[in-house]
């Protein structure tokens, strides 16, 4: 049956469900009453209602996030407009977030408005974070680096855990158990009583893993198992001074024996809030994180240490902050930090220290009844780089009650890092692929090629081992909004200029199937494109979304040399070399044209029970050029098929504290097939359907 007719059938099927259910309970024609609208606060770092931001802002609430079902941060990520896990190191090998078609390197993780390290492999792991204890998810998108710095050219994602609430000790205990023996318990316990308050949150996850390529060696995902815990204490000194405290911790073991692979990721943060005044607020806020990673590998046979891979992060930052409003629509935020971090990798010939002050100011406020201006710069004078300024300029006018204008414009910069320069990363527990810093991509090639792992070189060595420049940007959105009755909908476009861009390239590809990966300039890039979202309530108790994004990314130097007819490719089928056409170059590698996703969200208040369908589609992306001519055309033969992923979720509720669920993950059991896999070996880029289902107990 064919990829529609399924999609087609599933549609049918769930409404069907719909119309059963609805008659069973009579459907009322008087319509719901409307949810308060969400308020965010990573977009200006005040309170703000979603719908008066003038950003493009996503918001993933706690019920969109229990009702899917999902246990992971990428897992949630992945079904939103305009944000698409890629496979920036290897199929199967890991994912990054990219947001507007901007690379992970440029999105910043926050936790509670503090940010993440750990980009060891390239990519910030973003399925180590568990949702369970998530209050929401915001995302910012474009350049909002006037408050956050450099690392988010291309977007803010931050995770707002819960407050505990209730006076009494509640909590919850959950369990879920799905393919691949993957094993999911978490337990949550809060309590509100007075001035203080507290909640504890611990999650264990197991799995078997999964083998993409039958004739490699190992597994593409090996079992392992992790941990996490975050404790956090709230403590009101008095109604103008408030305390909150808290810790997290992560460990992972990846079961790769006789290979060790582990990873600790831990952090402490100490924040006070004082309110001098009813139009006053200072903020100060102490922060320490770390990322270390401990990998051996071992020859399977003597056991012999074949690498040493041990990384060590370390992030230090104090930072103040001042909030003043002038009246009900003018606010002053001025804030300044200071950072010291230092890395220690043993495959760096020593430890890395650099530090950094930074100062940001932002003037939020209304001109004009019905205009809303956000103004905002940061200052960074950074040990390894010279001091950047980085503004920012943002607006909103409400034409009436139900639409909107907004409109946004940013820069910033952002210098190569000391992954992007020195790296030497060969990940035993993700199959077995390699990243290579550009001061030591060249000795690193040359040294898998001397052990025979090399099946073939796909960049010219001479190439290996130039400058790596730093880079610049600015970005521009351009927005309407519109919000009545049923339904509500946005539509953003989009451009981001980038000059130097740093972005991956596969270097060579290993004869275990995996390759290896570089980084590299692309002198002059953009991404530009549309997003769309649309909300609907078609019946009471009905809701649908749909999401789409039209994405063009291309190099303007490789549009430069079509146009002036320099460039020659070689057809696959004749053998033929000839010369290619500006319509001939697709654009920057894993950049999909088009990304659609579809939800319907169904509530049974008969049965105490709900009912989701979700859809992710992602058309054809190129993962590198094949053919010799330095970029991705529609000759190459690197190009992963569009596919759907279609998830489903059915969740129950017995005597008001009993959560049954069951769904599936790829309902319709993609597998696709790497085009990167060598000759007579199959490697695909799924493992298939994934069925699941949760027992959740609250107290």
């Amino acid at each position: 049956m064919s990829l529609n007719k399924d999609l087609i059938l599933l549609f049918l099927s769930f409404a069907g469900l719909v119309t059963f259910s609805q008659e069973t309970q009579g459907l009322k024609d008087s319509m719901r009453t409307q949810d308060l609208d969400e308020v965010i606060v990573t977009a200006t770092r005040t309170v703000r209602q979603l719908s008066s931001v003038p950003l493009p802002v996503t918001l993933i609430s706690k019920k969109q996030i229990d009702r899917t079902g999902v246990t992971r941060l990428n897992e949630i990520l992945n079904e939103q407009t305009g944000i698409v896990m890629t496979p920036d190191a290897t199929i199967g090998g890991g994912e990054g977030v990219q947001i507007q078609g901007i690379a992970s390197d440029y999105v910043l993780i926050l936790i509670d408005g503090v940010p993440v390290v750990g980009r060891s492999s390239g990519n910030l792991d973003l399925s180590r974070f568990a949702v369970g204890n998530i209050k929401q998810i915001e995302v910012v998108k474009g350049p909002s680096s006037s408050l956050f710095g450099s690392e988010a050219l291309g977007g803010v994602i931050n995770i707002i855990t819960e407050k505990p609430s209730s006076e009494n000790i509640t909590g919850q205990f959950g369990h879920r158990a799905a393919t691949f023996n993957n094993q999911n318990s978490n337990v949550s316990v809060s309590q509100r009583r007075d001035k203080f308050g507290y909640s504890f949150f611990a999650d264990r996850l197991s799995t078997d893993g999964y083998d993409l390529a039958d004739g490699d060696n190992g597994q593409t995902v090996n079992p392992f198992f992790n941990y996490t815990f975050n404790g956090r204490l709230f403590f009101d000194a008095t109604e103008k001074l408030k305390i909150f405290a808290s810790g997290r911790y992560f460990s992972q073991e990846f079961d790769v024996m006789p290979s060790t692979s582990e990873e600790r990721d831990a952090n402490v943060h100490l924040r006070i809030d004082h309110n001098p005044s009813s139009k006053t607020n200072w903020q100060y806020e102490l922060y320490y994180t770390s990322y270390i990673t401990d990998e051996k590998i071992l020859d399977p046979v003597n056991n012999d240490l074949l690498l040493a891979n041990d990384f060590n992060q370390q992030l230090f930052r104090p930072e103040i902050r001042y909030n003043h409003s002038y009246s009900e629509n003018n606010t002053m935020t001025l804030g300044g930090g200071y950072n010291f971090e230092t890395l220690d990798r043993s495959l760096f010939a020593e430890q890395v220290t650099f530090d950094s002050q930074y100062l940001f100011v932002q003037y939020d406020f209304k001109p004009l009844e019905n205009l809303n201006i956000i103004a905002g710069a940061r200052f960074d004078n950074h040990s390894e780089y010279n001091s950047q300024l980085s503004p920012k300029l943002s607006a909103r006018y409400n034409f009436n009650e139900s639409f909107a204008l907004k409109v946004s414009v940013g820069s910033g910069f952002k210098a190569p890092d000391f992954r992007q320069l020195y790296l030497d990363f060969t990940n035993a527990a993700g199959g077995g692929y390699s990243v290579f810093g550009k001061e030591v991509e060249a000795a690193g090639i040359q040294r898998l090629l001397d052990t025979d792992e090399i099946a073939n070189v796909v960049v010219e060595q001479s190439t290996l081992g130039a400058r790596l420049n730093a880079e610049s940007s600015i970005g521009y959105n351009f927005g309407f909004s519109y919000k009545k009755g049923k339904i509500s909908s946005d539509i953003n476009l989009f451009r981001n200029d980038f000059d130097n861009l740093i972005d991956t390239q596969i270097l060579a590809a290993k004869t275990n199937g995996q390759n290896v990966f570089g980084y590299i300039n692309r002198e002059s890039v953009y991404t530009q494109g549309v997003e769309l979202d649309i909300k609907y309530r078609l019946l009471e108790n009905l809701d649908f979304g749909a999401g789409y994004q039209l994405l063009y990314a291309f190099d303007k130097d490789k549009e430069e040399a079509l146009e002036a007819g320099t460039v020659f490719g070689r057809n696959p089928e004749t053998l033929e070399t000839i010369r290619l056409a500006r319509s001939d170059y697709f654009g920057l590698e894993n950049r999909s044209r088009h990304t659609i996703n579809f939800k319907m969200f169904y509530e049974i208040p008969k049965w105490d029970a709900n009912a989701n369908l979700r859809v992710v589609y992602r058309s054809r992306f190129g993962l590198t050029d094949r053919n010799g001519n330095d970029l991705l055309d529609i000759l190459d033969n690197s190009f992963v098929a569009g596919y759907a992923l279609v998830n489903f979720a059915f969740g129950k509720t017995f005597y008001k504290n009993y959560q049954l669920q069951f769904g599936a993950n790829n309902l319709l059991d993609f597998k696709g097939q790497n085009p990167l896999a060598a000759q007579d070996e199959e490697v695909l880029v799924n493992p298939g359907t994934q069925f699941f289902t949760r027992l959740n107990i609250k107290f």
